[in-house]
């Protein structure tokens, strides 16, 4: 065990959601989410492992029920689970990556009954073209806004995606907690919500309403809120550049493989996740490295050397809550090794780090 003296009935109220009423702590938003409570009460102990579509396929398999590529390394499940609901709006059947959104949510409610934490990414189609979220010369915010030409369209795709968040329930019935991070890397200019196609004021107003209308209108009072920017900023007034508000965050994220691929570029990182470390402490949020990773693990020993460094850094180990990777798909690319990988080992030692929590970690807290 990797850790001790934590207070079990917090981690047990991760596994187990209940529907009644808590008060409202100054910073809080999700009133009824207690992964937020239970991460922090853990903090210093550990930071939860992530990986994106672990449970639906990998480098070698694909939909196997009880399969993972982190768990045939480790020996064990990450603590996260990271999903994509890019598609949904337009009620396909499948995901932008080809993920049948009848897998997402049998997994995803799977991971909850273990113990694990589920955290929602959104790449949506435009309403107004159907363009790609990729497309950051599209302007497409001022027109969803209120009062925009399409706004009551937008309201239809929201719709759509509360019902699926809505569907998320356990074996009684009960609705499961999640992590929402919609509107990523909006410091970017690769999307249509990002830095070319729409100013921060639109952003702010565009971040506001989807999270008022799932919370408030759609009742969604069991999502926490994750505010991810990529690395493109140097200090905490351009951080919270494109920020929406206290009352709409639960927590301070950051996207970030570029600076990994610079020379001693793990400093760099480090750095950012202190600017955004210091800034959760003082308006009482989390903070997460909510995106990382190198493609194709070109680097055998990334995780220790690399990712590694950046989390075992003093005042990391003691504030982030987590830290995740994105997926294995090996027709596109994969962020970790599989067995029989030059790096496979590394990551095993990495993932055995004293302060890195897979699900076991997590499931384990309090027990001595």
């Amino acid at each position: 065990m990797k850790f001790k003296n934590i207070t079990y009935g917090l981690l047990v109220s991760t596994m187990s959601f209940f529907s009644c009423q808590t008060t409202v702590k100054k910073g809080v938003v999700s009133k009824e989410n207690p992964i937020i409570e239970t991460l922090k009460s853990i903090k210093g102990e550990g930071i939860l492992f992530g990986h994106q579509d672990d449970l639906a396929y990998g480098m070698q398999w694909s939909y196997i029920d009880g399969e993972s590529d982190v768990n045939r390394v480790t020996g064990d499940y990450p603590a996260l689970f990271g999903w994509e609901l890019g598609g949904i709006e337009f009620n396909h059947t499948h995901n932008l990556d080809s993920v049948p959104f009848s897998a997402i949510k049998r997994l995803a409610i799977w991971g909850h009954d273990k113990g694990g934490v589920n955290t929602f990414s959104w790449h949506p189609y435009s309403v107004i073209d159907t363009v790609s979220a990729w497309n950051g010369d599209s302007v497409v915010v001022k027109h969803i806004l209120p009062g925009g030409a399409y706004h009551e369209a937008f309201k239809k795709q929201l719709d759509i995606v509360a019902n699926f968040f809505t569907s998320l329930k356990d074996e009684k019935g009960n609705a499961i907690p999640f992590i929402f991070r919609p509107w990523h890397e909006m410091d970017g200019d690769w999307f249509w919500w990002g830095s070319k196609a729409c100013s921060s004021d639109e952003f702010k107003k565009l971040f506001r309403f989807t999270i008022e209308y799932l919370r408030d209108i759609k009742g969604l009072s069991n999502m926490a809120v994750a505010y991810s920017p990529d690395r493109n900023f140097s200090g905490e007034d351009e951080y919270l550049t494109w920020y929406p508000g206290d009352d709409v965050v639960d927590i301070l994220g950051l996207d970030n493989y570029h600076d990994f691929k610079m020379e001693n570029g793990e400093t760099v990182v480090i750095d950012k996740l202190h600017t955004i470390i210091h800034l959760a402490n003082v308006k009482n949020k989390l903070a997460a490295l909510t995106e990382t990773g190198l493609d194709n693990v070109t680097d055998s020993v990334w995780f220790t050397q690399k990712l590694g460094k950046v989390l075992n850094d003093s005042i990391i180990s003691r504030e982030l809550s987590y830290a995740m990777v994105w997926r294995n798909d090996p027709k596109v690319h994969f962020f970790f090794p599989y067995p029989g990988h030059p790096a496979e080992e590394d990551a095993k030692a990495f993932c055995a780090g004293k302060n890195i929590l897979l699900l076991k970690d997590y499931k384990g807290l309090g027990e001595k």
